[in-house]
């Protein structure tokens, strides 16, 4: 017989799974105003690592809020048929839609 501990653990870990392949529908955009690639950082509010351009295919997989309580967001997305982890963007600049 299951532990209620378990097929509590069970219950949440599918409820995760289905909210992980829902959360993989959802795409996102690099789309900054100013027409410049977007800076991508180490952490919210660090050192630039990379840029992506606008129009740039992206999705979110994390979401914090600086000390302005400014949302940012960890993207990754495919580059030359691989897949990267890019880094952190203010969100503002980040438009998404379900497919």
């Amino acid at each position: 017989m299951r532990s209620l501990a378990y097929t509590v653990a069970l219950s949440i870990f599918a409820t995760t799974a289905g909210l992980s392949a829902a959360h993989a529908e959802r795409v996102c955009e690099v789309t900054d105003p100013t027409e410049t690639p977007l800076n991508i950082r180490d952490e919210p509010n660090g050192k630039i690592i990379n840029k992506l351009r606008n129009d740039r295919e992206v999705y979110i997989t994390e979401t914090t809020y600086d000390n302005k309580d400014r949302p940012w967001v960890y993207l990754e997305g495919y580059y030359q048929g691989e897949y990267r982890q890019w880094g952190w963007a203010i969100r503002e600049f980040v438009s998404c839609y379900d497919r």
